[in-house]
């Protein structure tokens, strides 16, 4: 049964990575695509060995950032979550204007950001904040609030405070919610951190790849794509492994096959 679940959850995707990763190779290769357009994935490796040193360099800028921005999404989002899930009226009130706030690009915000905080890794952090903290709020709110109005009747009568219901069932029947949203947010936060990068910083992977897609070096482009991609697939394998540590009471037995 172990290495059943080993062969799903690793080498499936690893397969899978390495016949596309193939495919891709054969189609550059046959149709000749200019390097310019597409490069093959061995054009691609060979930049990111032969460019690691400032990848790695703008990498860890972009890592740090993008988690900074996450804690703070976190932390801020569990606690309006909280807010808004303790009483329905809130709910209903606070909600919409989350929303409103969500709909606005945060591409747009950007610019205000650096117009206030200048250059550097701060706005990085905000953007990667602003994009990152509303499925956080919002899941960990639905989680308060859609606790059944009969357990709660129940708890009240038998003595149990409007606090003592929320922290002995509220909040433990939201941490699936809550640990869900975290998948998530964590890859929102690198979009947020990206894109304030390519709008105006010194260093990180967005600057990095802005730089050489400025200058027609396609293939470190990709190479950075690439590095992202890695990074959000283990921040959220990390995530998944925690979510599992701490929920995973709140999955039955058939659904983890």
């Amino acid at each position: 049964m172990e290495r059943q679940e080993f062969a799903i959850k690793v080498l499936s995707p690893a397969a899978f990575t390495l016949v596309l990763f193939l495919l891709w190779e054969i189609v550059c290769a046959v149709f000749t695509v200019p390097l310019t357009i597409l490069p093959a994935p061995s054009d691609v490796f060979a930049a990111l060995w032969q460019y690691r040193a400032p990848i790695i360099d703008n990498s860890w800028v972009t890592l740090w950032t993008t988690l900074v921005g996450f804690m703070i999404a976190t932390l801020f989002g569990l606690g309006l979550g909280i807010a808004i899930g303790w009483h329905r009226a809130i709910y209903a009130g606070i909600y919409p204007v989350l929303v409103g706030f969500n709909s606005i690009p945060k591409v747009a915000v950007v610019p205000v950001l650096i117009l206030w905080f200048g250059l550097g890794e701060i706005p990085a952090i905000l953007t990667a904040f602003l994009i990152s903290f509303f499925p956080i709020a919002v899941n960990v709110a639905t989680g308060l609030a859609t606790t059944e109005p009969e357990l709660e009747d129940v708890l009240r009568a038998l003595g149990a405070s409007k606090l003592d219901v929320m922290r002995k069932v509220g909040i433990p029947r939201s941490l699936p919610y809550f640990f869900g949203s975290l998948k998530v947010a964590i890859t929102l936060a690198f979009v947020g951190a990206v894109v304030s990068e390519t709008v105006g910083a010194n260093k990180g992977l967005g600057k990095l790849m802005l730089d050489a897609q400025a200058s027609f070096q396609v293939p470190i482009v990709f190479a950075g794509l690439l590095v992202l991609a890695v990074m959000g697939i283990v921040l959220y394998a990390i995530t998944a492994l925690i979510e599992a540590r701490f929920t995973g009471w709140a999955f039955r037995g058939g659904a983890n096959r």
